[in-house]
């Protein structure tokens, strides 16, 4: 054994910071890309919640056309995957603070004494994948926005 007691292999500390940094690295290398991940897709869905608002903000200045509508919100971001799905709705309704808009004829009164007015609703949706698999989440994840807009 090279002349080395069992004491003596105990008590050496050649190499140890190798080790140490091996295991810290590597573990800090996994956090780092589950963060690039996380902060890629709240990203993305930053994108898809303005690509819905892209959406409305054209109802609210050229008025009502489905495939304008759809245009716009597939014109207002850089990914490939999102869509205006599902497609844009015209309806009437009455704002409600619990529910955001009641379904009510238009050119009716309102519980608070209102006016119905002519809402819009835009969605929109992409799909996003992840850079590594992950226990209990499923990939691609579908990111989804909606936005509601009165437009009289």
């Amino acid at each position: 054994m090279l002349g080395l007691s069992k004491t003596h292999l105990w008590a050496a500390v050649e190499g140890v910071g190798t080790i140490e940094f091996a295991v810290v690295a590597s573990m800090l290398a996994t956090l780092a890309v589950g963060m690039l991940d996380l902060s890629m897709g709240l990203w993305q869905q930053m994108e898809v919640g303005n690509a819905a608002r892209a959406g409305a903000e054209y109802v609210s200045l050229r008025g009502w056309d489905t495939s304008a509508i759809q245009t716009a919100v597939t014109g207002a971001t850089s990914l490939g995957s999102i869509s205006a799905s599902p497609a844009p709705v015209q309806s009437c309704g009455c704002p409600d603070v619990t529910s955001g808009v009641t379904t009510a004829t238009c050119g009716s009164t309102c519980s608070n004494g209102t006016t119905a007015g002519t809402y819009v609703t835009v969605s929109a949706q992409a799909s996003y994948s992840t850079i590594l698999p992950y226990p209990g989440m499923s990939s691609p994840l579908t990111l989804t926005a909606t936005t509601i807009a009165r437009i009289n």
